[in-house]
């Protein structure tokens, strides 16, 4: 997340400025390279590997390709097989140019290996969350043959990219046993030239009696009445100004608007896979960050056309809040503000549910929820640490500082197992139709009550023997007492709720915090740091931070 980066070095020139005809994709060369560019296994980059969103990469750079898609694919098949996963596959795409080549190459696997498996009808595209709520939806009640998903997207990167994910039939993301699981598998077919994978061609595995093409999003549609209280919304005649971005919620909007009878402007209805219309994020690259003041510099020109403006990315698993009173919110304030308002507006949820937050969101968080009396879990970066509470209930939220959270039913019981922007836009919208307030101006009066947030995010360059360092340190390596002025109060490896890895430190003061995690792509290592005294209090944090850091991980103790 960049929108607080504070080294303005790091800022393109382009960045809030319309994409240049320049930068465009070529279409037909990413497509050619999906199908005729094969990966060199040599090179660890053109391997199958599973983060914590899927196997992601471009055609442009070797690194996800058709034999790629066609080898994940049959691992897949593989390990419902070797643990008795027999329902319907759900597979959804999002507007990604590689998204559609990608899905072919899947059907054509998935045909072969004769697994029932539904397709959003008529080629359409499906958000990441209507794919977790339909696999949740179709087991709701079931004790066996259980659904799963597969969802193909690379959430908001850049156009040239590619994603794919496997959801088990808990409907959230995999975690890493069974993404381990697969990508071993994948890597394995891969090195054997992909001799084990079974495959039909396409207009064959269309046919098949195992494909079947439904619509997934009215049935998703048709419930969201369920999770937030669009009656509420509706009788406030409150005006919604959408932006999809480009991207695969645009359907999704257009049939809320029809079936619920909101006012919702869709601003944008362009589908073009180069994202021609979007803005150009911090870096210089074309994204669908709904975060980025940069990429949402258009939306956020049209805030006073509407009460709130919403956004999200390409496969709507975030969310972009824009209001008059505050343009638009960073990730971490709206948060807060849902947090606090459906702790108080959902009479149905047990006290016993927890608020989930990652090590990195802000204390804000913290703060609202110690304030209503309710249960705090914070887990790593990921959003599958979220997928148990949520599924079972004993998680009533679960949010990430990067714009991505899920919430419950309001009768408590779950909704999606993975990141819904829908629902969290959608939420922006009661909380102004039930307050007279946007989340904007319920932020300003948390902060006038719990403090003042300073919260930024910065990079720092870092060898691939000092991340390693990072990932495995040990508190015990850090030997200061006092940070930024103030003693330190907890010195964590792991995350305080579950008491998983965090692949990396947080140190922790009366006043401040900050953490630091490696990077997996990139020469680099993040740090994400709070102030509740002053932004100088904020700068002393953060260089001190990066300091002790490095001594931590040095060659030289």
């Amino acid at each position: 997340m960049i929108h607080d980066m504070r080294e303005t070095g790091t800022i393109s020139p382009l960045a809030g400025k319309p994409a240049p005809r320049s930068m465009l994709i070529d279409l037909e060369r990413l497509e050619r390279e999906y199908y005729q560019r094969k990966p060199e296994l040599s090179d660890p980059a053109h391997l199958v590997s599973f983060g914590t969103s899927g196997h992601r990469g471009s055609s442009l750079r070797g690194s996800f390709n058709d034999a790629h898609i066609a080898a994940i694919t049959q691992a897949i098949c593989d390990y419902r097989r070797a643990h008795g996963i027999d329902g319907p596959l759900h597979m959804g795409k999002d507007t990604h140019g590689l998204s559609e080549p990608a899905q072919q190459t899947a059907l054509e696997v998935l045909a072969a290996n004769d697994v029932d498996t539904i397709l959003q009808r008529d080629a359409g595209v499906t958000p990441t969350p209507v794919i977790s709520w339909a696999v949740l939806a179709y087991n709701r009640g079931r004790q066996a043959h259980l659904a799963d998903g597969i969802v193909i997207t690379p959430s908001h990167n850049p156009p040239e990219d590619g994603g794919f994910k496997y959801d088990p039939p808990n409907g959230g993301p995999a975690d890493v046993e069974v993404t381990a699981w697969i990508q071993d598998r994948a890597n394995g077919l891969l090195r054997a030239a992909n001799t084990g994978v079974k495959r039909t061609p396409f207009a064959t595995a269309l046919n098949r009696s195992t494909t079947h093409q439904r619509d997934f999003v009215l049935p998703y549609v048709q419930d969201l009445a369920n999770v937030v209280d669009l009656e509420r919304i509706r009788e406030a005649g409150l005006e919604l100004g959408v932006d999809p971005l480009g991207g695969a919620s645009k359907p999704v909007w257009e049939a809320i608007a029809a079936v619920h009878k909101l006012a919702i402007d869709v601003v944008n209805r362009a589908i073009d896979p180069t994202f021609s219309f979007m803005t150009v994020d911090h870096d210089g690259h074309i994204r669908t960050d709904p975060s980025s003041p940069y990429a949402m510099a258009r939306v956020v020109a049209i805030k006073d056309k509407f009460r709130v403006v919403v956004a999200n990315d390409a496969d709507a698993d975030r969310h972009g809040i824009v209001t008059r009173s505050a343009g638009l919110l960073n990730p971490n304030h709206y948060l807060t503000v849902a947090i606090h308002y459906l702790l108080m507006h959902r009479p149905g949820w047990p006290e016993h549910a927890a608020v989930g937050k990652t090590v990195v969101s802000s204390s804000m968080i913290d703060r609202v929820v110690a304030k209503l009396g309710r249960r705090l879990n914070e887990v790593p970066v990921g959003f599958k640490w979220f997928v148990p509470g949520l599924f079972d209930g004993s998680c009533c939220f679960g949010g990430e500082e990067s714009a991505g959270a899920s919430f419950l039913r309001r009768d408590a019981t779950v909704w999606a197992t993975d990141k819904d922007g829908i629902i969290m836009d959608l939420l922006a919208a009661e909380i102004t139709a039930a307050t007279g307030k946007d989340p904007g101006e319920h932020y300003r009066a948390l902060q006038g009550e719990l403090g003042t947030s300073y919260y930024t995010r910065i990079d720092a360059p870092a060898s691939a023997e000092q991340k390693a360092r990072l990932k495995m340190l040990s508190p015990d390596a850090v030997r200061e007492q006092a940070l930024a002025g103030d003693p330190i109060i907890a010195k964590l490896t792991t995350a305080s709720g579950n008491g998983a890895p965090i692949d990396g430190l947080k140190i922790v003061t009366a006043s401040g915090w900050f953490a630091a995690r490696p990077s997996g792509t990139e020469a680099i290592y993040k740090i994400y740091a709070e102030s509740f005294k002053s932004a100088a209090h904020l700068e002393a944090l953060v260089n001190e931070a990066q300091a002790l850091v490095d001594a931590a991980v040095s060659d030289h103790p």
